[in-house]
């Protein structure tokens, strides 16, 4: 399908190929292209999660290092020394499962 734009400056309009997603059509499907794959690799659960978690847990530190308290303030620091580390490996381990490894990405 072809369309035509007045936008050529020498006034003759531009002939273009209005482009096509393949939304289920597998004929028109490139041959290095799967739908069925998240294109990034990394489950999009996890990467929200990894959002969530990681704003809350900033709160967290920044309301007890902002409390003033010596108390509050070790426990921040000890939070960031243990929970980051077994944030990250529960998230990765949470990722690998979920991921799609019959529609590997790119």
């Amino acid at each position: 399908m072809s369309t035509t734009s007045p936008i050529r400056p020498t006034g003759r309009p531009v002939q273009y190929e209005v482009p096509r997603a393949p939304v289920r059509d597998d004929e028109a499907l490139a041959a290095g292209e799967d739908l069925d794959r998240e294109p990034d690799g990394a489950p999009h659960s996890v990467i929200g999660l990894t959002a969530v978690f990681s704003v809350l847990l900033a709160m967290l530190v920044a309301f007890l290092f902002l409390s003033g308290k010596a108390v509050d303030m070790v426990a921040a620091v000890l939070l960031v020394i243990f929970a980051v580390p077994v944030l990250v490996s529960s998230l990765r381990r949470k990722a690998d499962r979920d991921r799609d490894h019959f529609h590997p990405s790119r």
